[in-house]
């Protein structure tokens, strides 16, 4: 097993760049407050990207699960959208500690004019201030009051599809189980980006990488760490401890070749095949954790784009 201490090498020149321009000190969560404030900063740098003029968006509090505190769902709906349109509940990145739905805003918002859909995203509670299970409680409640008010927001509730990428994968992978476990909503799909399902950090490609501006060895020990809060891991919480994935939605997992992430998605991708759920499997190329938003007119990039589209669209008739 080769330790990937410095993953440039490993890398064509435009992702090198890439990682390059990272600060070795960004994803460091020793201190969680100080990285929010750094990670807030150097997206601030970002250009900033416009949003289709077609689309209204709002925000609804929403009721928390058993007395939570109430939840924020930021709603995307396109202009003219007919009724008995599909949705797409999504859920942001950031290792479980990190972001919110605001910076998810451009992709939503996109989504929903490319497909004329509804696209709903859940502004869930964080760790360490708030640990398992808060994040799939608050992800499930925004999903419940999604589909109980799908037939007045002009949604089909039978064509709801959830998604999220990397912690958001894994908590749509864990929300879909909750959804399972307790009677529903039924889901028509998920979409599970680069998703962090397993928080046993034992497999080859989670000890391999460790280029600290990257997501890292270390970094997602800390994350995991924090969303646990010292409490034994769940089958919600970490989805990849469980033993019984039948009766799930149809699956779509993705995944770049130096991602931290790559053993433990094939894996499940695999044991949703193996337990008779309809699952496909990405794994591109040269690509690690999360490059596809920064090197988005990159060709890999634009197929993996592409690639997640095209299961929007069949799976959900769009």
């Amino acid at each position: 097993m080769t330790v990937l201490d410095d993953l440039t090498p490993r890398l064509d020149e435009h992702h090198a760049a890439v990682v390059g321009m990272m600060p070795p000190e960004l994803l460091d969560l020793t201190d969680v407050a100080a990285c929010r404030t750094m990670i807030e900063g150097f997206l601030g740098q970002m250009p900033t990207p416009e949003l289709p003029d077609n689309v209204d968006i709002s925000e609804v509090m929403v009721p928390g699960v058993d007395g939570d505190p109430d939840v924020r769902l930021k709603l995307y709906v396109p202009d003219g959208l007919p009724t008995g349109s599909p949705a797409l509940y999504w859920i942001h990145g950031g290792g479980m500690v990190l972001l919110s739905a605001d910076g998810d805003d451009a992709l939503c918002a996109q989504r929903a004019a490319d497909h004329n859909m509804v696209v709903a995203s859940v502004d869930y509670r964080l760790a360490p201030e708030s640990p398992a299970p808060a994040l799939v409680n608050d992800c499930y409640a925004g999903l419940t009051w999604l589909a109980d008010n799908a037939t007045a927001r002009g949604v089909d509730p039978a064509r709801i599809m959830i998604g999220g990428a990397s912690a958001g994968g894994g908590l749509a992978a864990g929300t879909a189980l909750y959804a399972r476990d307790n009677g529903g909503p039924d889901l028509a799909g998920q979409l599970l980006v680069f998703p962090m399902l397993d928080h046993r950090n034992e497999t080859a490609s989670s000890q391999t990488i460790t280029d600290p501006r990257v997501w890292n060895r270390q970094t997602n020990i800390l994350a995991w760490e924090a969303y646990l809060g010292g409490e034994a891991p769940t089958v919600y919480s970490s989805p990849s401890i469980a033993t019984d994935l039948s009766g799930l939605p149809p699956a779509y997992v993705n995944v770049g070749q130096f991602d931290l992430f790559l053993d433990e998605d094939v894996a499940y991708a695999r044991a949703l095949l193996e337990a008779g759920v309809a699952a496909e499997l990405r794994v591109y190329p040269g690509a690690f954790h999360g490059s596809q938003s920064f090197l988005v007119d990159h060709p890999l990039s634009q197929r993996w784009q592409a690639d997640e589209e095209a299961f929007i669209k069949r799976t959900l008739g769009t």
